[in-house]
């Protein structure tokens, strides 16, 4: 019953709208939730992270889990990708890989832009919390849910387009300029 009246002062909002301010805060929305949950809520939410532990870790909520789960198999994939991309090996065995996840970190892999790129992962995973929510609006495992749309809500604000290209064009320069004096290095030692 407690969830119903947690869930229902939290204002809804749009992760794809990067351009309207949040109507809410993620420190007023820990707050708002410590009034309403238990402790080992509280702790799950106050561990809820859009980067899964490398290791799986039941957290007590199925949806969690289960975010961390798609997650997990959604970076897995990236990697892979961007490995065979660099010729280089990554291991995988043991690991299993959700089909869409794999589609997703192709699809993003084949953009030109980063931030284009980012921003479709951000709204595949956003799929992937409505897909997990569960049909019960007003039970934990929802503001668990809300709570990541929040976090990816938040991420996607951090991008700025001009600053992101700068970025990538410093750490571009750089790869190349290590590059060439690893290349200048090995030509004098043989």
């Amino acid at each position: 019953m407690k969830q119903y009246y947690l869930m229902a002062q939290l204002p809804s909002f749009t992760v794809s709208d990067d351009k309207t301010e949040l109507p809410i805060t993620e420190e007023y929305f820990t707050e708002l939730c410590s009034r309403f949950l238990e402790k080992d809520d509280i702790k799950t939410l106050s561990e809820l992270s859009l980067e899964p532990p490398r290791e799986v870790k039941l957290t007590g909520s199925a949806f969690v889990d289960a975010w961390y789960e798609k997650e997990r198999s959604l970076r897995v994939a990236l990697a892979q990708i961007r490995a065979l991309n660099m010729k280089k090996k990554f291991d995988a065995a043991g690991l299993s890989l959700a089909p869409d996840a794999v589609q997703a970190a192709r699809t993003a892999c084949g953009m030109d832009s980063p931030l284009a790129a980012e921003q479709f992962l951000n709204q595949y995973r956003v799929s992937v919390v409505d897909n997990l929510a569960p049909l019960d609006g007003f039970c934990t495992d929802a503001v668990f849910a809300y709570g990541i749309k929040l976090k990816l809500a938040l991420r996607m604000k951090k991008f700025n387009a001009e600053k992101g290209m700068a970025s990538y064009h410093k750490i571009y320069d750089r790869i190349l300029t290590a590059d060439a004096g690893e290349t200048k290095v090995s030509g004098e030692t043989k």
